[in-house]
């Protein structure tokens, strides 16, 4: 760790911090500071990317991811049970308001990185507080909403208050990998995004046993006291690296580079890309359970579905994080933007006529856009190189503009349903389109004409990428 003097001289209190070193070695060939190695009273950082103590850290934060991310990841299944219930489909306007419940928990606990990475980042001891007080609130939430049939009072608590909860406990999460983690950081997170999609391989299954046993509003309590025992454990288990500091992190008293990032064309195509993959990405886990159904299967068959779709989720999601670590993240983005775009049209669109076809659905888009939000470690480093604090930041606006296209798409995808299809079909349709009377058919085409936009973005942006790289290796 290190500080930076009126002089312009730094005082390097731990020289293993490998992050801060390059960066004043840098200024220091430049001639414009004096770097002046000094006893340090801290104690010495334990080393990144490896040692009980980081591994047990992302255990923790993958037990944490599970159960965050795990009930959102079911929110198909509840909003299949929902629909299926007069009690609540008889209120006024139901019908519409209950997918709302999906939307704001996962929509919050994205977009609320946005609000509390900032907290964090200046006072890295809120990430504890933050956890306690989000498992709370989680279990609180879950609690009201089991006691409650009011649709609105539902999207309150189920929905909104889930969120926010969810949020607290998981922007923590991506402070801890990044500074426990430099050279394996999209190993890492790729294993937390795994995690993540564990849950939604699990519950999916549990949860329509467990309604069809006792009912939502037990399985309601049931999930909140299991989140709570599993969580509690774990919070003990989350480290932080850098102790209550004795002496600041390293900071660079450098004005004009503190926000050299928002000037770096790369990051704003990365923004407008997981924007665009945003907007698409949620949509079929909303409607697979309802779309299923539709073809005659039972609920409890059509939770299958969402298994699936977050066991090949897991299983790309840390391919492409280790992978991220190793190839051109141009390359590896476009390659799962493009296979996401034909999965929609061909296997959702025209081979989903059938129970059998969209579970290939379902594998083949797990597989290919499921992995994206662990190619973020990819998307990240060009721009932040081993600043975990940038890189904190990085991640939370990542993680608000994918809780943006959660918001905006069951609205969309909701309204286009509405569409009047001129595709025609009976009662044994040909093609996927033409499921339910064509009542999908908009929603597929939105879909898939979202990755395939963001594909075209995607090749601009590595375009121009490669052609910046080519001039200054001219210039050099």
């Amino acid at each position: 760790m290190a500080s930076l003097n009126s002089d312009s001289c730094v005082t390097v209190c731990n020289p293993g911090d490998t992050s801060f070193a390059k960066k004043t070695s840098r200024l220091e060939a430049m001639g414009q500071l004096t770097v002046i190695p000094t006893p340090c009273p801290c104690p010495t950082l334990p080393p990144v990317d490896r040692g009980f103590a980081a591994w047990a850290t992302l255990a923790a934060s993958c037990m944490m991811g599970l159960f965050v991310f795990g009930f959102p990841k079911s929110a198909g299944v509840l909003l299949a049970a929902y629909l299926e219930d007069s009690l609540y489909t008889s209120q006024r306007s139901a019908t519409t308001l209950l997918p709302l419940i999906g939307t704001f928990n996962m929509g919050i606990l994205y977009c609320g990185g946005l609000l509390v990475t900032p907290s964090i980042r200046y006072f890295p001891p809120l990430r504890k507080v933050s956890t306690w007080v989000g498992i709370a609130i989680c279990f609180a939430s879950l609690l009201a909403a089991s006691f409650t049939t009011n649709v609105k009072i539902l999207i309150a608590s189920e929905g909104v208050t889930f969120g926010v909860g969810a949020a607290l406990v998981y922007c923590p999460l991506v402070s801890y990998m990044n500074e426990w983690f430099v050279e394996r950081r999209g190993l890492a997170n790729g294993v937390l995004f795994a995690a993540d999609n564990v849950g939604g391989i699990l519950f999916p299954i549990v949860i329509p046993v467990l309604i069809s046993h006792f009912g939502i509003a037990i399985t309601l309590r049931v999930y909140a006291i299991a989140l709570v025992l599993c969580l509690l454990p774990a919070a003990l288990l989350l480290k932080t690296r850098r102790p209550a500091p004795c002496c600041k992190a390293p900071t660079l008293d450098r004005t004009s580079d503190r926000r050299h990032w928002l000037r770096d064309r790369r990051f704003w195509f990365f923004i407008t890309l997981n924007t665009l993959q945003g907007l698409g990405n949620f949509v079929p886990p909303t409607w697979l359970p309802t779309f299923t159904v539709s073809l005659g299967v039972s609920e409890s068959k059509a939770s299958l579905v969402l298994t699936l779709t977050n066991g090949a989720t897991a299983l790309s999601g840390f391919g492409a994080g280790w992978l991220s670590d190793r190839v051109n993240i141009w390359a590896l983005g476009i390659g799962s933007l493009v296979l996401s775009t034909l999965a929609t049209f061909l296997l959702w669109g025209i081979a989903a006529t059938s129970y059998a076809g969209v579970l290939a659905f379902s594998i083949g888009y797990g597989l290919s856009a499921g992995c994206w939000s662990s190619m973020w470690s990819g998307f990240v480093r060009p721009v932040a190189g081993d600043d975990a604090s940038l890189a904190t930041t990085i991640f939370s606006l990542m993680l608000f503009t994918r809780g943006v296209g959660n918001f905006a798409s069951t609205p969309i995808s909701t309204a286009l349903q509405t569409i009047n299809s001129p595709i025609t079909s009976s009662s044994a349709p040909r093609i996927g389109f033409a499921v339910d009377d064509s009542h999908f058919v908009a929603v597929i085409i939105y879909t898939g004409v979202c990755f395939a936009i963001a594909a075209i973005v995607a090749i601009v942006g590595w375009t121009l990428d490669h052609r910046s790289n080519v001039k200054q290796a001219d210039e050099v």
